[in-house]
């Protein structure tokens, strides 16, 4: 009986983990389309992302393009390997006001558990065109605000660079400003361990994304 139940329960799996794989495929498209405003109809995310998303690559530390599986790319692990083992997504999407923007995959951790998103550069190699931010188990009410639009909205238009530098943008208490002249957001009221977590997840991952900005600042010039 043991064995007829474990091979039952081994077929289920086996039919249904392509059905399970396709479900996680399409919402981490849904999740890189909302860094760039948009929401696929239902049953339609895989339509809608080919409409929108026009290539995918990985870029290196030096800005040149590699070979490899952008969508593949497992960030949680990535974030654990050394600068120049990582590898680094590129996302280019078509808006539909018209502009070409680079959707950039981020990863880090909130107060109880991981925290990831994706930030949307346009092709000025320095503005933020849109952000979308997620979380695992972060608090409903505090933490759990990251994942909303009225904190994701505030980082549309904050630029990524001063002076010609890199400077992330940081996320502060209200009425605190940052001592580097970056560009901010306000922090959750109530989470404050979390909005740093966004913090430091974008200084670390968009950081190594230097050089590829840099170059799209040099084009756009």
């Amino acid at each position: 009986m043991v064995l007829v139940v474990g091979a039952a329960l081994a077929f289920v799996y086996q039919a249904l983990k392509p059905a399970q794989d396709e479900n996680v495929a399409n919402d981490k498209r849904q999740q890189i389309l909302s860094s760039i405003h948009v929401t696929a109809p239902e049953g339609k995310v895989g339509e809608t992302y080919e409409k929108y998303i026009t290539d995918e690559f990985l870029t290196d530390l030096d800005g040149g393009r590699t070979e490899g599986d952008a969508f593949g790319v497992n960030m949680a692990g990535e974030v654990k390997k050394a600068d120049g083992e990582r590898e680094l997504p590129v996302f280019v999407a078509a808006t539909d006001d018209g502009k070409t923007v680079y959707v950039l995959p981020v990863y880090g951790a909130g107060l109880w558990g991981p925290i990831w998103g994706y930030v949307a550069v346009e092709d000025d190699g320095r503005t933020i065109y849109g952000a979308y931010f997620s979380h695992s188990g972060e608090t409903p009410g505090l933490g759990a605000e990251i994942a909303t639009e009225g904190f994701q909205s505030q980082f549309a238009g904050k630029e990524l660079y001063k002076d010609g530098k890199f400077r992330s943008v940081d996320v502060m208490k209200a009425g605190q400003k940052p001592v580097d002249d970056a560009d901010y957001v306000d922090a959750i009221s109530g989470g404050t361990i979390t909005s740093k977590g966004v913090q430091s997840m974008l200084a670390d991952c968009l950081r190594l994304y230097d050089a590829f900005l840099n170059k799209l600042q040099t084009e756009k010039n």
